[in-house]
């Protein structure tokens, strides 16, 4: 309950579904179900609000692409991260809770060690390129003296970046797909930014 309660804003604020035929709360209760790590949660948020701020600018679905970014790391529990299955055990338990193919094959691709065939669309790389920043994000917010999203600036992340030994499990390459999809990095790491930063004490209240 406490976990519900805890993104209820973010909820609210993204109540229906429509092109899904499911609710938010729907789609977050499948989640909760098997992913029960805070930080893993707040991964998964956060690539929720940056993919939906990415389909908005590039006039794109929001929905399927803020379902992508909740529930693309589904299995990632009980797969323990192994990276060649993470991202496929997910497909069945999507598809069996009606979550669009369009989204299932994003998710289904966002881990390139274990997709089945390579990114290609806007989707696939928008989603592996938005997830991606976000763990850069959170990483770069815990060592600000606040520990607070919203002090973080878009040249510290990029900065960042450059260095190999921070966040080193971040790939950057995936991060830099964002050019795939027409977007230099400076602009979409303030995009990403202006879509997690007002949820901030949702996403580091851990």
């Amino acid at each position: 309950m406490y976990v519900q309660n805890k993104y209820c804003r973010i909820s609210n604020d993204f109540l229906f579904l429509k092109k899904t035929n499911m609710t938010r709360d729907q789609a977050f209760q499948i989640l909760t179900q098997y992913v029960k790590n805070p930080r893993m949660l707040a991964h998964s948020v956060a690539s929720e609000l940056i993919m939906r701020k990415l389909a908005q600018h590039l006039g794109e679905n929001e929905e399927e692409w803020g379902l992508a970014g909740l529930l693309h790391d589904l299995d990632v529990e009980f797969t323990e991260g192994n990276p060649k299955t993470h991202g496929q055990e997910c497909v069945p338990l999507l598809r069996e809770a009606g979550v669009p193919e369009n989204v299932i094959e994003a998710i289904s691709l966002h881990n390139e060690e274990s997709a089945p065939v390579p990114r290609s669309l806007v989707f696939h790389h928008a989603l592996a390129a938005g997830e991606t920043l976000s763990g850069m994000i959170f990483a770069t917010a815990m060592v600000y003296p606040d520990k607070k999203i919203s002090s973080v600036k878009a040249n510290s992340v990029t900065k960042r970046m450059k260095d190999k030994r921070f966040a080193a499990s971040v790939k950057r390459e995936n991060i830099l797909e964002c050019e795939k999809i027409g977007l230099p990095l400076d602009f979409f790491v303030q995009l990403a930014l202006d879509a997690v930063s007002p949820y901030d004490d949702e996403l580091m209240g851990l």
